[in-house]
């Protein structure tokens, strides 16, 4: 990183960060070209947790190339300046790589569900047998991640 005074080296404040984090993209890539999606996600481990449709154009890039690229920011803030080219912004943010694996198992698929609707939910989750076998997993091994503020 090329700010070190904005790296965040902490591995426990890293983690505060994804577990405030309300929307994860996930970066993949198909024949160089590259592709992103926001998606819902849930983190443990050090694995990141999605879940999909059964086709799709992510699937089909995982399938092929399973290296991924993730960013998660929070705490958005507009810093005016004095003049129009004088802005900034307050954020905190993670960029991680990993690479992804796709779930298809019944009951590692529940865990992983309970995993994406603890970051945004309290309490105990029944799934309809009907949403679990129509979706599938992404769990992603982080081998790698950072962290960056600025303005706090």
């Amino acid at each position: 990183m090329r700010r070190k005074d904005q790296e965040i080296t902490d591995i426990a404040s890293i983690e505060d960060i994804i577990r405030k984090g309300q929307v994860c993209r996930l970066a993949l890539s198909e024949n160089g070209r590259p592709y992103i999606v926001p998606l819902c996600f849930g983190y443990k481990d050090n694995n990141l947790y999605f879940h999909s449709a059964r086709e799709g154009k992510k699937l089909d890039i995982l399938r092929k190339n399973n290296n991924v690229c993730f960013e998660i920011d929070i705490d958005h803030e507009l810093v005016k300046g004095k003049k129009a080219c004088n802005c900034s912004m307050k954020y905190r943010s993670v960029i991680g790589f990993g690479k992804a694996e796709l779930i298809e198992d019944i009951e590692p698929k529940r865990r992983a569900f309970n995993i994406i609707m603890q970051n945004y939910f309290e309490g105990f989750f029944k799934y309809p047998e009907e949403s679990i076998q129509n979706t599938v997993i992404i769990k992603v091994e982080i081998e790698s991640m950072t962290g960056k503020k600025l303005g706090y």
